[in-house]
């Protein structure tokens, strides 16, 4: 299986379970992999038979300004049926993290795998 990834994506949202949390919008740090068929883009030099990964971290730019969730295990789970369904993706592995969410980590989040490898 070929994979197509995506590391370090940095995207602002409203994100929080906290009061203070619901008025600002914080940084999420996103690593995706997704299991793509390579070859038809590879043997014909061929953009569009590719898992355009711009295009995807626009999408996942968009989706972040639109939303506003309280646990970042929605914000993963919602995000992973996006893509899933607009890109036809079987699957993916994606984690997501919150940083300075706990002062004495670096960050915390959650890791989720979707779909069919």
């Amino acid at each position: 299986m070929d994979r197509v990834f995506i590391e370090g994506l940095e995207v602002d949202t409203v994100i929080g379970a906290y009061d203070w949390e619901r008025g600002i919008k914080q940084c999420l740090r996103l690593d995706l992999s997704f299991a793509w068929d390579n070859r038809p883009a590879a043997a014909g030099d061929d953009l569009t038979l590719a898992l355009d990964y711009a295009s995807v971290s626009a999408r996942i730019q968009a989706f972040a300004e639109q939303s506003q969730f309280q646990l970042v295990e929605t914000f993963a789970e919602r995000l992973a049926e996006v893509l899933m369904s607009e890109f036809q993706i079987p699957w993916l592995h994606l984690k997501l993290t919150k940083p300075g969410a706990v002062a004495a980590a670096r960050g915390v989040g959650v890791e989720i795998e979707r779909g069919c490898r």
